[in-house]
């Protein structure tokens, strides 16, 4: 079974043998999936502001500080920006609902920013403690190759569980479409 939005489409895929009692309990429980991955995927600047902490924490032993961090609805080829001299990191509304791992990686590049200001190889030796810096990378030239050619799909990540989808529906599947649910 899975979930995913297509535009302002939801799509729900449940197992042809369901019962119409079976398919509006489990089209219930994927919604509410589905939301709360949503949720995680969306944090507010608060919860971006906390993330940033903990990921500085973890990584850059709590050496780089920011001031703010928040999302920006601005940058149209970047994935985030920090101003070191005053603290402010900003991560671009195009990383809403990629995988939690790759808005860390965000994250912890912008952090890394705060402790050096280039991409020079210290900058890079703060990263190689980020378990997920280069699947993160690959996914992000991955994404911006898809939208260059045109080819993104539907919305990224609100299919995806917490690393990676593999599961499509299959023949034995049905799937209930709903419009305008979100």
């Amino acid at each position: 079974m899975t979930a995913y939005r297509d535009g302002d489409r939801t799509v729900v895929a449940i197992p042809a043998r369901f019962s119409a009692a079976q398919e509006r309990e489990w089209v219930a429980r994927m919604l509410e999936r589905l939301a709360r991955q949503e949720r995680r995927r969306r944090p507010s600047d608060d919860q971006l502001m906390l993330r940033a902490a903990g990921l500085s924490e973890r990584y850059l032993g709590g050496l780089a500080r920011p001031t703010t961090v928040s999302w920006a609805t601005n940058q149209g080829r970047r994935w985030g920006s920090c101003t070191p001299s005053d603290g402010s990191i900003r991560i671009s509304t195009r990383v809403q609902g990629m995988p939690r791992w790759v808005i860390d990686y965000v994250l912890l590049h912008e952090l890394a920013h705060l402790l050096h200001s280039g991409h020079g190889t210290p900058f890079w030796a703060l990263l190689d403690s980020y378990p997920h810096t280069e699947k993160a990378r690959g996914f992000l030239e991955g994404y911006a190759f898809s939208r260059e050619l045109g080819h993104a799909g539907h919305e990224l990540g609100a299919d995806l569980p917490d690393d990676e989808r593999d599961d499509e529906p299959g023949d034995d599947s049905r799937v209930v479409t709903l419009t305008d649910v979100g």
